[in-house]
């Protein structure tokens, strides 16, 4: 699946500017070129946290080649956008999808710890009739999220009007 770097153009939701770098990285993704140019662009994507990156790297979820959605997942990790919550619960669902793929994905929606994406990860993880390897995982991001929220939370400060006997 080739996309349209013109078509792309027109997803760009950022309310910050495109950058010349992170417009040239796109259009890589986009046109013809080696699966190894796409994968470096896009783990460059990835790791840029541009959230102007995020409906491409969205668009390459959906690439028939393996690596390309695996390293657009991992770079939708990486942004933590909440736009992504659809796409990578529809990889995360796709039980045709490489049983790693599937855990990045699980991992990336565990990064982003909106409702919608903890609960789809609540409902895999109780689904019984899914993968043991893929459960076990998802147990493991729901009790990373949950050290996280409760280290978010820290102690609860005392109030400056309590006694103190």
């Amino acid at each position: 699946m080739v996309m349209n770097a013109a078509r792309m153009a027109d997803k760009w939701f950022s309310p910050l500017p495109k950058t010349d770098r992170t417009t040239r990285l796109i259009e890589k993704i986009t046109v013809e070129k080696s699966p190894e140019e796409r994968i470096a662009a896009i783990k460059e994507l990835g790791n840029s946290g541009n959230y102007g990156a995020v409906g491409s790297l969205m668009d390459c979820c959906q690439d028939p080649d393996p690596e390309i959605r695996d390293s657009a997942i991992m770079g939708l990790q990486n942004i933590r956008s909440g736009r992504a919550v659809g796409v990578l619960i529809d990889r995360l669902l796709d039980k045709n999808e490489l049983p790693e793929t599937r855990q990045h994905a699980a991992a990336a929606l565990a990064s982003i710890r909106s409702y919608r994406a903890m609960q789809e990860l609540r409902t895999r993880y109780a689904d019984e009739a899914e993968d043991r390897a893929l459960r076990s995982f998802i147990g493991g991001e729901l009790d990373r999220v949950q050290t996280l929220v409760n280290a978010d939370s820290g102690p609860v400060p005392s109030s400056p009007h309590a006694s103190h006997a």
